[in-house]
């Protein structure tokens, strides 16, 4: 046999005993370091994940703020342009009736009339 095997075979219970816990700590050791490398590679992992959502999240936040600015203008403009053609058409009118009151107001009556007799029914 060899020297060592022979040693081990001699030593007494307390080296043996002493020598198995050293193993033990050294596989604990092993494994706690294993686990921990895993954990941060896992960890790393899980905020790279995390960046690119919120970074995906941000993108679409943006786009869709700047789609509601469009939608906004559009529809202040549609307003604009509704305002101006109802005051251009309340000068038309305004016109006509400085031009021709006695007509205006035989329209207003026969108007008048006609809603009521819609409404009544």
């Amino acid at each position: 046999m060899n020297k060592q095997v022979q040693a081990h075979e001699d030593g007494t219970p307390a080296d043996r005993i002493e020598e198995r816990a050293e193993r033990i700590k050294q596989a604990t050791t092993h494994a706690v370091t294993n686990t921990k490398e895993a954990v941060e590679r896992a960890a790393d992992h899980v905020e790279e994940g995390l960046h690119r959502a919120t970074d995906k999240a941000a993108d679409a936040a943006s786009r869709a703020s700047e789609k509601a600015d469009e939608y906004r203008q559009r529809g202040r403009d549609a307003y604009d342009g509704a305002v101006d053609r109802a005051d251009e058409w309340l000068e038309v009118a305004r016109d006509y009736v400085r031009e021709k009151p006695v007509q205006s107001v035989a329209i207003a009556l026969g108007a008048g009339w006609l809603l009521g007799r819609i409404l009544r029914r």
